[in-house]
């Protein structure tokens, strides 16, 4: 079975993200039940260390109010990982107002943090939504975001 760290956070946030359990399980609880669920060794640790990474460092992407309108330059690192769709895609989830820019840095961490070789839109959504989960009041931006990937998952045209 090949799955990689995303699959792993895909079905830790589908499982917890509705129920009412403790989203904080012990990790030798959810490494047990990532096991039984058929995934690596190596995706979970990588998966769970991922997840550290989503709240350990969300103090360190602060900004000021004059910067709250700037314009994001990314770098060789983030412009090699992230295509000019990517990008487009997360200045457009920013312009919208579903992210912050403080959000948007989490996000465009994380999904460098991923390790993946080519970092799809559909990829982004599900990043996106998880660190909206993570951060408190951000209900109604979260809502709006699951409405944009599932509106946009169902192949209908507007």
């Amino acid at each position: 079975m090949k799955e990689n760290v995303l699959d792993v956070l895909m079905y830790l946030f589908e499982t917890y993200v509705d129920t009412e359990d403790e989203p904080e399980a012990d990790q030798n609880e959810l490494r047990d039940e990532l096991a039984r669920a058929g995934f690596g060794d190596i995706e979970i640790d990588r998966a769970l260390n991922w997840l550290d990474g989503l709240t350990e460092h969300q103090e360190n992407f602060a900004y000021h109010a004059q910067t709250a309108h700037g314009t994001r330059i990314y770098n060789d690192l983030e412009q090699e990982r992230l295509d000019s769709g990517a990008r487009g895609y997360i200045t457009y989830l920013e312009q919208i107002g579903i992210l912050s820019p403080p959000q948007r840095e989490i996000l465009i961490d994380r999904l460098l943090a991923l390790e993946s070789a080519d970092i799809d839109v559909e990829q982004i959504k599900w990043v996106v939504l998880m660190v909206l989960f993570s951060q408190p009041g951000q209900e109604l931006a979260y809502a709006r975001m699951e409405d944009l990937v599932f509106e946009e998952s169902t192949g209908l045209v507007h």
